[in-house]
């Protein structure tokens, strides 16, 4: 008589269900990555984009293979650009948001603070409140 031994029948079951899943996975992502590269390379004219998409369509593991070959170094390339491009981009961004280019160390923040004590704008209690931050 037949037992019903639950989802997975022994230990193999599940390391091939393990395997499996993460063969899976990594698949998805490079045919992401290779779809994703192909959009982001503007040397590349549409025909061309349009080919690597049906051949990734109806041969996905083959043509994924040429193309990491074929197109690999490029693909860091680009990678490596948009990378820096996203740095650049965050760092002006901090710099319009900050006012500067880099952090105020903590004696520019007590000359500041000094500054604006002697202008009267603040109190000499929150000179003394500015100058225990910016020790900190």
């Amino acid at each position: 008589m037949y037992e019903y031994q639950g989802f997975w029948g022994s230990f193999g079951d599940l390391v091939w269900w393990f395997l499996s899943v993460f063969i899976l996975f990594s698949y998805l992502f490079v045919l992401f990555a290779v779809i994703g590269d192909l959009f982001r390379d503007h040397k590349l004219n549409g025909w061309a984009k349009a080919v690597w998409v049906v051949a990734l369509v109806f041969f996905p593991v083959f043509t994924a293979l040429i193309y990491l070959i074929a197109r690999g170094r490029g693909m860091g390339e680009r990678s490596n650009a948009q990378a820096k491009q996203l740095h650049d981009a965050q760092a002006e961004y901090l710099k319009m948001i900050v006012g500067t280019d880099r952090v105020a160390s903590p004696a520019d923040e007590i000359a500041k603070a000094k500054t604006l004590l002697d202008a009267g704008t603040i109190t000499q209690a929150e000179y003394d409140d500015l100058k225990a931050k910016a020790l900190r």
